[in-house]
Parts: structure tokens; C-alpha cells; sequence
């Protein structure tokens, strides 16, 4: 017998050999009509495989991320098979899950794949999928795999071959298609009954632009066509939401390529936002004791080594500024955790003045890929809400429940309501993956567990997600469309300290490292400022709104009124523009719901002779007649 134990601490025997389907069905037949996969030790696995020692196990199902990416990565195989059989002689490359869907970059030789093909691929996933084929896996020696792909004349999975060791090669097959994979997959086809393949590109192999062109197909699967269905109309939404749409119609932000790519360029009205996020953090970080400091834009490439962030972003960074100086070189800085480092480091501290908690808003820049660039939410050059608290491994608890609090206020400020947290966690069957002694890991995981279960907060513990300085926990967020971003993350770091040789003198006389913390609650201003676009349709909270009202006169005759009514609101920290041209009131009533502004205030005879305003809220049409103070108090009461 084994002893199985479960994500509750419950712990169950069974014979050995049992495989995760069987596991389910001992605990209900529902369950296990549902589980496409299992994770069994961290490793997510086919439900079919039997586990043959002690081991712990999570069933996942369509709604867990893992069991999605089993499906998808189950539905490329099932397009391939489609593939195989419409065009013989395909060849195939690589074929993975990715968040929403699956790709597979295929090479159908003389025939250049249209979207016309399309419709034809579906149908024939679909018939295949009704088949209810089984995704067998079976392990082969390496020779044998060679000679397979060779006979079929597939160099692309050949060359993936050179790269894997005898012994740890498996292929899996449905139907009459063979594939090299690692798996894992679904138990049958017939779990597949709804498909939309969604767009062709074309991808170099292996990513390489000196190697062949692929075709790369991009899809999408559901166990149920409503749900595709939902997809889609989802899809519709997300694109009238569009940030980089929106952003030009709402005068928000615009890219230059004379600046050069991946560069934003905050006009007037996004930077006025920009500019409430900004102070509003600031408040929020002076309440809990932050200290704000500013620090260059570049520096020495000596000290991105000594952090080891040019090791990580050094390909990825903009090549190094040479000055006069022989042998001096600079980098645009890719993180602000080094020059935190240095100020923490440039005077001796004692254990009586930490925590010590140093915040900036500092631009960082990555060189990234022309082609991952995409409007804010991926650039060369962004804004971090950066923070790096340096305490005493005792005081890692109550830093993260402070950090908390300030990332819960954060989120719930900008209407983010649902959001849940992920723990990552070292994994204690690798040590060596890992810095720092055994009783900091266990004081800082314990201390990141308390403070959650302490206020509350939703979790999912994934072991051996953690950084190799130590855990973390990031939060995950879900936006109007159900979509999930993340935002925000707190890591624990034992390794900058070290690096940097960071110290303080403890109550002991003696020098100690500290633990340093980051967090970063918006993550980076330009990614954060693109998911609230999307996720207000550009309706941003009132008090984020650039532009509050718009007074409308009805003629110009009453443009002297309104801008007394100007004046006014703007005394009392409202703020909006009149709009005088020469229009009709329902043109400019049309043009305002359009730039999604939160009030029009009407001007005519009336209003003027009673020193009112008519007024229509953005989206919901008329409110009724105030005198401004009337619709100040009832303005002030809506922030």
C-alpha cells in the first residue's frame, strides 16, 4: 500500500500502482467524470499513470489553470492529428498550451496555409474528437524515436531529439498520429466538443529569424460549445475595451517612432491620471512610515553584476553607455533594487531603526522584442511603484501584513473587487535550488502563511514557485471581463543582502544581514494604467477622471455663466472644461458621452435666470436640475 495525501493534510491509502482516475472515482464518480489531469509530487501528470510510491496529489479539473493547459495542449495534438490527415506530410515543430488556448508551428511544405483553411481544420477536429480516441503514452529509447521521425521525414522533431537524453523520451498517440511529448494529456478526444481556430502567424523556428518560417496556428477548445461561445462574445468586448483603442480615443497616452518603439508618451489627459496614482500611492506609503527617495536612471554596469541582474537582463538590456573613460560603462538601470541596496548600505544602521522602508517611483528600461511590444502593457522604458523594506528576519511578519494592507486598499481603490493570492514556496526535495539557511526559509514562509490566514485573504500554495532567494506572494486579479491579471507581487530576499554585503548591528552587539522585501502594488504604472483602462472601458473612477464634468452652454450667449460655474467647482477641487463651440447642444451632449465624460452640466435661460445647472451623469442620461452647491454636495458624495 502508498500513502496518498491530499491538499487538505487528509492522507489516504491505496494499492500501489493506482492511478489518479481510480483516486478520483474512490472519492466520487462526479469527480471523476471532471479531472482532465493531476499534479503528483508538483508534477502534473496524466490521470492514467500509476503512481507507485508515497505522494502527495491535487486533481485538476477544467476550472484549475494546469487542467486547462492539459486540455489545450491535448487540443493541439487533436489539430495536428486534423492536420496530418488533410495536408500528408506536414511537419511539425513545437505544439504548446499557452494562457488562453494553443499554438502548433507546422510546415505543410508547398501549401501555404490560408484563414480559408481554417473552417476545413475545425471540422476535421471536431469528426476526430468523436472518435473519443485515446492519448496513449508509451516510453521510447532514443535510437527508436530517431528512427521513427526519420522514416517520416520530420527533421524539426529530429533536431528536437538532439536536445533529450535516452531514457526520458516518450511519445504519445491518438488516433493514427504519433507525437514526441512529455505530456501530460486528457484520458480521451471526446472530452474536446467545441473548437475555434483563431489566427495564422508566422513564427521562426526555434524563434531563430536564420531558420526556416513555420506557420504558426493559434486555437482555442472547451469541453462545452456555450462556453466557446461566451469566449467569443468575451473576445467582442475586449476589443471595444482595447487599451491602445480607447487610449487614442480618449487622448490618453500615444507612442512616437521618433522616440523610438515600446516608449510611451503621456499626453495631458492620461498623465493627469497618471499623476492621481501617483500622489494617491505616495499618501498611502508616508501613512506607513515609507521614506520616498529618487535615484538615477543608469548606472555603473559593475553594479547590475554585483546584484546579478545584468546576469539575468543583460541580453535583454539596452547595450551599455561608453563614456570618455576608458573601460566605464553605464546601463539604463532594469531594476531599482540595487540603488535601494546602496542607500541602505551607505551608513552603518542598528536593529532600532528598522524596519527602514525606502519607496520610489523609478523608471526602468528592457530592451524588449520588437514584436512582444504591445500599447502599455508591454514596453522598453515603465514606471515601477518600487519599495524595498529592510527588517529583521522577526519582523517579516508584521511588514507583510502592513504590505498587505496597503495592496488591499490599492485594489479595492481602483475597483478591483475579486482578486486571490498565490503563495510560492520552495520545494524541500531541492535544497540546492535554493539561498539562505533553513530556519529563514521557515520564518519567512511561516511569516507570509500567518499574515494571509490573519486577515483573510484568499490563497493557492504552489510549491517550488519560489524565487531562489525566497518566497513570495502575488496577487492575482480578476478585471469586468473575468479576465485575471496579475498585479502586484511581495517577494522575500535573502540574496541582495548578501550580495551587497548589507548590515546592521543587532541587540546583541553584533552585525546581522538583513531581509530585504520588495513590493510593488501597481507593478509597473504603464502595465497597471493599460489593465484599468480595459477593465473601466475608460469610465475611470471620478476622482481618477481627468475631466470631471463638461459645461455645455446652449448658445454662446450663456458662455459668461458658465464660466462663473467654472470657477466655482474648480474651488471646490472639481474639475471640467466648457465646451463653447459653435454646435448644437445634441452634438455636444454626443460628443461628451463619447469622451466618456462623468457629467455634462447644461446651460440655458432657465439655468441662468435660476443660477442652476441641468445635469445628465455619463451613461445614464438626466439627473435633474442643482444649484451648485446642491450638485457639489452631491458630487463630493459620489468620491
Amino acid at each position: 500500500m502508498i500513502n496518498i495525501s491530499f491538499p487538505d493534510g487528509q492522507v489516504r491509502q491505496y494499492p500501489v500502482g493506482t492511478t489518479p482516475l481510480e483516486i478520483a472515482k474512490s472519492i466520487s464518480e462526479g469527480l471523476a467524470r471532471k479531472i482532465v489531469s493531476s499534479k503528483v509530487n508538483g508534477e502534473v501528470r496524466d490521470i492514467t499513470r500509476p503512481i507507485d510510491s508515497d505522494a502527495s496529489i491535487q486533481l485538476l479539473t477544467w476550472d484549475d489553470k494546469e487542467g486547462k493547459a492539459t486540455f489545450w495542449h491535448s487540443s493541439a495534438h487533436l489539430m495536428a492529428e486534423a492536420l496530418e490527415a488533410l495536408f500528408p506530410g506536414t511537419r511539425f515543430g513545437i505544439g504548446p498550451a499557452i494562457e488562453s488556448g494553443f499554438y502548433y508551428d507546422v510546415d505543410t511544405g508547398d501549401r501555404q496555409l490560408t484563414a480559408a483553411d481554417l473552417p476545413l481544420i475545425e471540422k476535421k477536429m471536431l469528426e476526430l474528437a468523436k472518435e473519443n480516441s485515446t492519448y496513449v503514452r508509451k516510453e521510447v529509447s532514443k535510437a527508436d524515436a530517431i528512427a521513427y521521425f526519420q522514416e517520416k521525414g520530420d527533421h524539426y522533431k529530429l533536431e528536437l531529439l538532439e536536445d533529450l537524453q535516452d531514457g526520458n523520451i516518450t511519445f504519445y498517440q491518438q488516433g493514427n498520429f504519433v507525437d514526441l511529448c512529455k505530456g501530460p494529456h486528457l484520458p480521451e478526444t471526446g472530452s474536446i466538443k467545441a473548437v475555434k481556430l483563431m489566427s495564422l502567424a508566422g513564427a521562426y523556428w526555434r524563434g531563430d529569424e536564420t531558420r526556416p518560417q513555420m506557420t504558426r496556428i493559434y486555437g482555442i477548445t472547451f469541453p462545452k460549445q456555450k462556453e466557446l461561445n461566451e469566449y467569443l462574445e468575451l473576445l467582442e468586448e475586449a476589443k471595444k475595451r482595447d487599451h491602445r483603442k480607447l487610449g487614442a480615443e480618449l487622448d490618453l497616452f500615444m507612442f512616437s517612432e521618433r522616440v523610438g518603439a515600446g516608449l510611451p508618451i503621456w499626453l495631458p489627459k492620461g498623465n493627469a491620471i497618471r499623476e492621481r496614482l501617483v500622489e494617491f500611492m505616495k499618501e498611502e506609503q508616508v501613512k506607513r512610515g515609507y521614506q520616498l527617495v529618487t535615484t538615477p536612471h543608469i548606472g555603473k554596469k559593475e553594479l547590475y553584476i554585483t546584484s546579478g541582474h545584468y546576469e539575468k537582463y543583460g541580453e535583454d538590456s539596452f547595450q551599455p553607455i561608453r563614456t570618455p573613460r576608458e573601460g566605464e560603462e553605464f546601463l539604463l538601470k532594469p531594476m531599482n533594487c540595487p540603488h535601494h541596496c546602496e542607500i541602505f548600505g551607505h551608513k552603518p544602521h542598528s536593529y532600532k531603526e528598522l524596519p527602514l522602508r525606502i519607496a520610489e517611483f523609478g523608471t526602468v528600461y528592457r530592451y524588449e522584442q520588437s514584436g512582444e511590444l504591445h500599447g502599455l502593457s508591454r514596453v522598453r522604458g515603465f514606471t515601477q511603484d518600487d519599495a524595498h523594506i529592510f527588517c529583521t528576519p522577526e519582523q517579516v511578519k508584521a511588514e507583510f501584513l502592513n504590505v498587505l494592507d496597503l495592496t488591499t486598499t490599492v485594489l479595492s481603490k481602483m475597483g478591483f473587487d475579486k482578486f486571490t493570492a498565490q503563495i510560492s514556496l520552495r520545494d524541500p526535495g531541492n535544497p540546492e535550488k535554493y539561498i539562505g539557511s533553513d530556519e529563514n526559509w521557515e520564518n519567512a514562509e511561516r511569516a507570509i502563511i500567518e499574515a494571509t490566514e490573519e486577515i483573510g485573504l484568499e490563497t493557492t500554495r504552489e510549491i517550488g514557485e519560489a524565487a531562489f532567494y525566497g518566497p513570495k506572494l502575488d496577487f492575482m486579479v480578476k478585471d469586468a471581463l473575468n479576465r485575471s491579471w496579475q498585479l502586484g507581487t511581495i517577494q522575500v530576499d535573502y540574496n541582495l543582502p548578501e550580495r551587497f554585503q548589507l548590515e546592521y548591528i543587532g541587540a546583541d552587539n553584533q552585525p546581522h544581514r538583513p531581509v530585504m522585501i520588495h513590493r510593488a502594488p501597481f507593478g509597473s504604472l504603464e502595465r497597471f494604467f493599460s489593465i484599468l483602462i480595459e477593465h473601466t472601458a475608460g469610465k475611470f473612477p471620478l476622482w481618477l477622471a481627468p475631466e470631471q464634468f463638461a459645461l455645455l452652454p446652449i448658445s454662446e450667449q450663456f458662455s459668461a455663466y458658465c464660466k462663473t460655474v467654472q470657477n466655482q467647482l474648480a474651488a471646490a477641487d472639481i474639475r471640467g472644461f466648457i465646451d463653447d463651440r459653435n454646435e448644437t447642444i445634441g452634438r455636444k451632449i454626443r460628443d461628451t458621452e463619447i469622451k466618456k465624460i462623468p457629467f455634462m452640466l447644461i446651460v440655458g435661460e432657465k439655468e441662468v435666470e435660476n443660477q442652476t445647472v441641468s445635469i445628465r451623469k455619463q451613461g445614464e442620461g438626466d439627473v435633474g436640475t442643482m444649484s451648485i452647491a446642491e450638485f457639489t454636495d452631491y458630487f463630493k458624495a459620489l468620491l
